[in-house]
């Protein structure tokens, strides 16, 4: 199952509060059995499970910013966009601007 706008459009990383990337194929873009959220700015890989997003900093897996980087330009090819999410943060999501 997809998570729905409505979900979405509350959701910010708890770190950052920054907007989130939402994979919802996972990495490849086929498999939503590996559905994860991206905090760009915090580096942050917060997982899904059956359906409900795990949006415990301690549970999130942090990234390496050359992970993070190889993700965003995924989510370009893939064409997913920042959440709109409801941080207080200035970020877009996407590490820029």
């Amino acid at each position: 199952m997809v998570l729905s706008e409505d979900l979405l459009a509350v959701l910010a990383c708890p770190e950052s509060k920054e907007p989130l990337l939402y994979f919802a194929g996972g990495e490849d873009g086929k498999k939503p059995e590996t559905a994860f959220l991206l905090g760009v700015g915090s580096r942050l890989r917060y997982r899904i499970e059956g359906d409900v997003p795990v949006m415990l900093v301690e549970e999130a897996e942090r990234l390496e910013m050359k992970d993070v980087e190889r993700l965003v330009k995924r989510a370009e090819v893939l064409g997913i966009k920042a959440s709109p999410g409801t941080g207080t943060g200035t970020g877009t999501g996407t590490g820029s601007r």
